[in-house]
Formats: structure tokens, C-alpha cells, sequence
């Protein structure tokens, strides 16, 4: 993570933005594979990472615009869990580092809330892309998963979009750096690939090279003879001479910034003279726009021109 004052800076800039009441950000839980105790890799919610940057499953975090307090709710693990997972930091312990002294358990989280509601404060807060978060939010805040819609803070939603959407020197060091590794796995990917190797070969080896130096891949790997099929996930082609692979892949950092790049080329190393044009066109278009990209300047315009 970023030092502790970065959050604390964002968190500040974040309370100016909002007129008042309180901002709930939920980090995110485990999701589990295909039994409880074997979950996918866990990714934390991109913008409980921007303002708490803690690397924790089941993590809450709050600000008080009016107090100016800011907290960490979350459960520590029990010694049942210190036994599969080894000794972790206490709740309390981890949200220093953030800049946060107050935490508290998820149970008191609702009694909290209950009492900002009873003084009749705003509560604001995001629209939810998990499950798990959706019934989080009906428990405590007695807002049904089907409603959760037309509560949510348009005016947090402004602030946040206005703040991420401007990267500071360090967020630019990284999302290079998830650039670097991304251009390496295109790289290697253009390097192997040859008439008679599968499509599997190659998603599997430019994975490793996400893992290497990163976090792992930012999306699920598209690697394809079929572009046509927009989010073509399966790679059990085998790969032939004369056509064209399609790889659409891309890195995350350990700091979980992100790359997404879309190469094609030819699978003999040979463009024929039609799949010349054709990426000559594209790699106009695609020159074009970035000459085109300018402050002010409205991505649609860039898009239809």
C-alpha cells in the first residue's frame, strides 16, 4: 500500500466533497470456488483500496463528514482461523497504516449505523457489484437488495469519480508498471506462437508471466483465432497456418493497478496481403485517436471519428 498520509489525504478531499452525513465503503469478502474453505483469489473493491488501502477480506470502512472521524470495522481472526491462516495483524493494527485509529467489530457496525439513521443523517454510500454486500447493506441498513438502487449517493458517486479519475505521480508509476508487464506477456505471446501449439499454451504461459512480476492477470485472458467472439474465453484451439490470434490480456500490480491490451497478428509470422490492409486500417484508426486525446475532449468524439 501507498504511506498512510496518501489515505489520509484522499479521505479528507473526499468529506470537502460530500455536503454531509456518513460515507460507508465496504471492502470485499472471500468468494468461494466450489466449497466454502477453497476461494478464489481475493481482490479487494477498487475504491475501498483507494481510500483504506487494506488488503482484507470482510473490512468496512466509514467516514463522518461532519466529525471528521474516519473507521475500520472488522472482525479479528478467531484462533480457529490462525490456525489455517497464521497469526495476522489485529483490525486495529492494519488500520493504522491507513491512518485510521478507530475501529470496531462488523457487530457494532450495524448499532452505529442504526444511530446515524436515528438522527436522521444521510447515509451514503455506492452502488454495490457483489452479492455478499447487497445482503450486507439490507442487514444494516434495512434497504432490500431490489431498492438498494434508488438510495444510492449520487453526489458520492461525483466526488469518487472525480477524484480516481485524475492519477497522482504514484498511481502513474504503477499503472506503468502494469503496463510494462502487460506489453511483456504480448511479447511473449507474439514470440511462441506457431501452427500447431494450442491456444492454451499461450494464455497459460503469458499468465505466468502476469504472476512473475505482478499480481496475476487483470481480467480473464482472451487468446483466440476467433476475434469475432467478443469475450472468447475458450483456448482450446489449435492453432493454424494462415490465420490470425487474437490476444486480449493484461496485468495487475501488487498495488492492484491495471493493464488491458488487445494485439492480433498473424500465427506464421506472415501477414497475407487482405490481413495487411485490414491492420493497417486499424493501426490508423488507433494512431489517430491517440493524437486525438486532449483535455476537454469527449471520448465519444474520439470513438465515431
Amino acid at each position: 500500500m501507498f504511506n498512510r498520509e496518501i489515505y489520509l489525504e484522499r479521505r479528507s478531499q473526499l468529506r470537502v466533497k460530500v455536503s454531509n452525513g456518513v460515507i460507508i465503503l465496504p471492502g470485499n469478502a472471500e468468494a468461494s470456488y466450489n466449497y466454502p474453505s477453497n476461494t478464489y483469489k481475493f481482490r479487494q473493491d477498487s475504491t475501498f483500496l483507494y481510500y483504506f488501502g487494506l488488503q482484507h477480506e470482510e473490512l468496512v470502512g466509514v467516514l463522518d463528514v461532519d466529525s471528521g472521524e474516519d473507521y475500520v470495522f472488522g472482525d479479528d481472526y478467531s484462533l480457529d482461523s490462525a490456525i489455517w491462516m497464521g497469526n495476522k495483524p489485529s483490525i486495529g493494527q492494519m488500520a493504522l497504516k491507513c491512518g485510521v485509529s478507530k475501529t470496531d467489530s462488523l457487530n457494532s457496525l450495524m448499532s452505529y449505523l442504526h444511530k446515524v439513521i436515528s438522527q436522521g443523517r444521510k447515509i451514503h454510500f455506492l452502488p454495490q457489484y457483489r452479492a455478499a454486500n447487497k445482503i450486507l447493506f439490507q442487514k444494516y441498513l434495512g434497504i432490500s437488495i431490489e431498492k438498494q438502487s434508488d438510495y444510492v449517493s449520487e453526489e458520492l458517486i461525483r466526488a469518487v469519480v472525480a477524484m480516481r479519475e485524475v492519477k497522482s505521480a504514484e498511481e502513474i508509476l504503477q499503472i506503468q508498471e502494469a503496463c510494462s508487464i502487460g506489453c511483456e506477456m504480448h511479447l511473449t505471446a507474439m514470440r511462441m506462437t506457431r501452427p500447431g501449439i494450442t491456444e492454451r499454451e499461450v494464455a497459460g504461459t503469458i499468465e505466468s508471466v502476469a504472476l512473475k512480476r505482478g499480481a496475476g492477470v487483470s481480467f480473464h485472458n482472451i487468446v483466440t483465432q476467433h476475434g469475432e467472439i467478443l469475450h472468447n474465453h475458450d483456448h482450446s484451439g489449435v492453432l493454424k497456418d494462415g490465420r490470425l490470434l487474437l490476444v486480449d490480456a493484461g496485468a495487475e500490480t501488487t498495488m492492484n493497478y491495471c493493464s488491458d491490451f488487445t494485439r492480433t497478428f498473424p500465427i506464421n509470422g506472415k501477414f497475407s496481403p487482405l490481413q495487411k490492409d485490414i491492420y493497417q486500417v486499424v493501426q490508423k484508426a488507433y494512431e489517430e485517436s491517440i493524437h486525438r486525446v486532449a483535455p476537454g475532449v469527449m471520448f465519444k468524439d474520439i470513438h465515431l471519428f
